[in-house]
């Protein structure tokens, strides 16, 4: 029983009492720290008295930003008399449910520094074999460690937001020189993001990854795939990523996905000591992509090679501080079906096999006006459901000068 009327907030629902995400909310009053309960949120400013003062600082103002520094011992202490409190059968005092479709969602967190792997062998070596024509063949390093680049925390937008078609200078085969312009192979990338806090820290042991991230984002970290193609070597990405990254305005607490913790498969030989995991931080997640509303995709983050606790290891073991509010991503999550690639270079094989949405209109790449979001979702304590919040971006013409 409780005192939230919303059908929605329930354990078999995925934004029922067991999942409780965080986003900043702009209401006619300002913006707004919440939790999202079903189709609703409350508002954390509205309970503060309920909360006492220590956690009401934490979630007074219009970013989660005091909340991700504040550390684990309070994310889980908020977490529990949150809890409580929309499970009871009153509403505490001051507290006044909004609909969440009739508001926006701001960026909950200022951005520190964004970092986005590599790290699914199946997608890893799909591009291999359409970049050199069915030769599978990946860097050495590749199994040795968590390939990753460092990306732009000034472009990542929250959900929602929509994103003009980047240009740059792209060469196709058999050109003479390159040319400049519109990307004409947009994609999207279905990737998991995870928000990092609490104290600053260098060289993170896996078993400290809890220490230091508050929580789960889906990302779509969008890719002008010709433009990558000619910048990308010999070096790496850059104008072909730097210009977007999308993640969900929902911030899944990573507490609540303790009961989707599963093992990886086994390295191939012996890892570093720092990359080494004591206990599991595979993750069992269910990813959902769709184009226009046709579902095109259903990655599944089990098929990843690299965990996101070997990740933070490795993004920090030279040295590098993860600070709260850095953000790093996995990379494009993609299995052995062919339903489970994702991004299109994967799903129409490099534009060579083109996919048939709803409405009978076929896609290689993304044209201007269509609408990708991601969804997803988790299994929870006693057969419940956790969700993971939608993130979604419709493309734009190339913005003129």
């Amino acid at each position: 029983m409780t005192w939230i009327e919303d059908p929605e907030f329930a354990p078999d629902k995925p934004f029922g009492p067991q999942t409780l995400p965080y986003g900043v909310l702009v209401t006619g009053s300002g913006p707004v720290a919440a939790v999202r309960v079903g189709r609703h949120a409350l508002p954390l400013r509205g309970i503060a008295g309920q909360l006492g003062p220590r956690l009401a600082d934490l979630v007074a103002g219009d970013s989660l930003d005091p909340l991700l520094a504040a550390g684990r011992a309070h994310w889980r202490e908020l977490r529990e008399r949150l809890t409580e409190l929309v499970t009871a059968d009153r509403a505490p005092a001051g507290a006044e449910l909004v609909r969440t479709d009739w508001h926006t969602l701001m960026l909950p967190f200022t951005v520190a520094d964004y970092v986005d792997f590599f790290s699914s062998r199946h997608h890893a070596e799909n591009v291999a074999r359409i970049a050199h024509r069915a030769v599978a063949q990946l860097p050495e390093s590749w199994s040795h460690l968590p390939v990753a680049y460092h990306g732009r925390s000034g472009t990542v937008y929250v959900s929602g937001t929509d994103i003009h078609r980047p240009s740059g200078q792209r060469k196709a085969s058999g050109d003479l020189h390159p040319a400049f312009g519109p990307t004409r192979r947009l994609d999207f990338e279905a990737e998991v993001g995870f928000v990092c806090g609490g104290e600053p820290a260098a060289r993170v042991p896996t078993s400290e990854f809890p220490e230091h991230v508050f929580g789960v984002v889906l990302v779509n970290d969008w890719s002008a795939r010709d433009i990558q193609m000619w910048e990308s070597t010999p070096l790496g990405p850059f104008l072909a990523k730097s210009f977007a990254t999308s993640i969900s305005g929902w911030i899944t607490p990573l507490e609540a996905l303790e009961h989707a913790r599963i093992p990886l498969p086994g390295p191939e030989q012996p890892l570093q000591r720092y990359l080494v995991e004591h206990e599991p931080w595979g993750l069992d997640l269910r990813l959902e992509v769709r184009c226009n509303e046709t579902v095109v995709a259903r990655p599944r983050f089990e098929h990843m090679s690299w965990s996101p606790a070997q990740q933070l290891a490795h993004m920090t073991v030279n040295g590098a501080p993860v600070r709260p509010g850095d953000l790093f991503a996995s990379g494009t999550v993609s299995g052995p079906e062919r339903d489970q690639r994702g991004c299109l270079l994967e799903l129409t094989w490099g534009g060579a096999e083109p996919i048939t949405l709803q409405d009978g209109e076929q896609r290689t790449f993304l044209q201007d006006g269509d609408r990708v979001t991601l969804g997803g979702s988790a299994p929870g304590p006693g057969g419940t459901v956790i969700g993971l919040g939608e993130v979604t971006g419709t493309v734009l013409a190339a913005a003129r000068r």
